[in-house]
């Protein structure tokens, strides 16, 4: 309000003057005019500037999987890329996302405030880091081997690594490692993996072993125990809010309805190997919050709030399910989106963008409920607003 003053004072300064100077002509008014619609301008453009709220968190910090990889893989040498066309195609072009516009994290990004979009660390550089990194890489897993057949990926701990040197960075701009530590104890921590140790190495016994070694029980407690040395690495380097993101429901994806006798029944076998994981990975906050009381780990129940969008999907504007708008073979999932390919059109009736990845419109979704829980099962024991209100 009093901005407005301000401005509506302004114009009383300078109407007088607009009159007054018709007598020196009709040049000296033309210039006062426009010096008055600059000034004026320049008024509301820094009133919109001051206007614009802060972020409610200083910074972001996310790793993961294709799901979220922001362009980390396409320096790569691998299969696992998608830095062409028509990938981003509601994203102003291609960037690396493995979807037609926005990930989860983007959305998520905006939700908390950000301006822009966190910079992936092949990117990043300078003062950036100080509103945080995306280190997801694509086919990246728990275990280091997953996804090798691939090619080049950097796995969970291979990011860790990544940000324990960005802390490093961190302590330099902000002058001691105690400011640091203050700083990163007020950021949000994202973790999403777990989706190729199934996809790109359990159920994929002609590469890998795992599933003749363990049983769906025992990879997901190998997983975990795993999962735990990352997150207290990341906790030893400042990490104090988590929020820790479920496995989809991989059985579901048109990938696997392909494989299906009708095309559309989800693959149990695989669901049920998600589940197990996502309820340890749950029981994994609790013992985490226990152990750690200055931190504050989250569940994001992702399996879930993907399986309301596919048993439910006229209350979220979708037709298609059971298919990907850009692929190729049964359900357009045999073989993911090509370079050059065409899309479907109305990709924000689709819930899949290829043979394993959501849309724009489905990760919004995932994004919101992640946010602000819509039900007491869309996250543990909280969601990311309140987690971002700590």
């Amino acid at each position: 309000f009093s901005r407005l003053l301000h401005i509506h004072y302004t114009f009383h300064i300078f109407l007088p003057l607009l009159y007054y100077s018709k007598d020196f002509g009709s040049e000296m008014e033309s210039y006062l005019r426009k010096w008055c619609v600059v000034f004026v301008l320049l008024a509301l453009g820094f009133s919109v500037v001051k206007s614009q709220p802060q972020a409610q968190v200083p910074c972001y910090f996310i790793f993961g999987d294709s799901l979220v990889d922001n362009g980390n893989n396409n320096g790569l040498v691998s299969f696992a890329r998608a830095n062409y066309f028509p990938y981003g195609i509601d994203f102003g072009g291609p960037t690396g996302r493995f979807c037609n516009g926005k990930t989860t994290v983007d959305e998520i990004a905006a939700l908390l405030g950000f301006r822009g979009n966190i910079p992936a660390y092949s990117d990043v550089s300078g003062q950036q880091i100080l509103q945080g990194v995306n280190y997801a890489s694509a086919a990246a897993g728990i275990r280091e081997e997953t996804g090798r057949q691939l090619g080049q990926r950097i796995s969970f701990s291979g990011q860790v690594r990544n940000y324990q040197s960005t802390v490093q960075q961190v302590v330099n701009l902000l002058g001691d490692e105690t400011r640091a530590a203050d700083y990163l104890k007020r950021c949000i921590y994202s973790v999403g993996l777990g989706s190729n140790d199934y996809l790109n190495n359990y159920f994929m016994p002609s590469f890998y072993s795992s599933s003749r070694q363990f049983t769906p029980e025992q990879f997901a407690d190998d997983l975990i125990s795993r999962y735990r040395v990352q997150l207290n690495a990341l906790y030893n380097y400042g990490a104090r809010k988590f929020s820790l993101i479920g496995v989809g429901a991989i059985g579901c994806s048109p990938n696997a309805l392909a494989r299906s006798p009708d095309g559309r029944t989800c693959n149990a076998q695989i669901n049920s190997a998600n589940q197990i994981f996502n309820n340890k990975l749950r029981s994994l906050v609790d013992q985490l919050n226990n152990n750690h009381p200055d931190a504050k780990f989250i569940y994001i129940n992702a399996y879930d709030i993907f399986q309301d969008m596919i048993r439910n999907p006229a209350k979220f504007g979708f037709t298609v399910t059971n298919a990907g708008c850009c692929g190729i073979g049964r359900n357009a999932g045999q073989i993911t989106c090509l370079p050059g390919q065409r899309p479907c059109r109305n990709r924000n009736a689709y819930v899949f963008w290829d043979a394993f990845h959501p849309t724009e419109a489905a990760n919004v979704v995932i994004a919101r409920r992640s946010f602000n829980a819509q039900s007491p099962t869309d996250a543990y024991p909280m969601d990311i607003s309140a987690l971002a209100r700590l």
